[in-house]
């Protein structure tokens, strides 16, 4: 029988994506936000470059930078530390 619920990812089960592009003052903000609360978590990381994925742009280009946690969207533009670091705990 299949449970009721699922449960949680630990954190280093997690996989946040930062979608960005080059010269972005706001993107290199996120990443610097992503590094810190990920690192400080063990959990992986990655980014990926608007300009170099279609899907990406046409989904994402009047809102990056986006977070993906898991691949689904967290936040755009500014990145908060504790809102990150809660959904990646909680």
């Amino acid at each position: 029988m299949t449970p009721l619920f699922r449960r949680k990812a630990a954190p280093r089960e997690r996989l946040v994506t930062l979608v960005r592009k080059e010269g972005c003052h706001l993107c290199d903000d996120a990443q610097a936000v992503v590094e810190r609360v990920c690192g400080e978590l063990g959990v992986p990381w990655e980014h990926k470059d608007i300009g170099a994925d279609r899907e990406l742009y046409e989904r994402y280009w009047e809102q990056i930078p986006v977070v993906l946690v898991d691949g689904r969207q967290h936040t755009f533009w500014r990145v908060d530390p504790a809102r990150l670091r809660k959904e990646l705990t909680e």
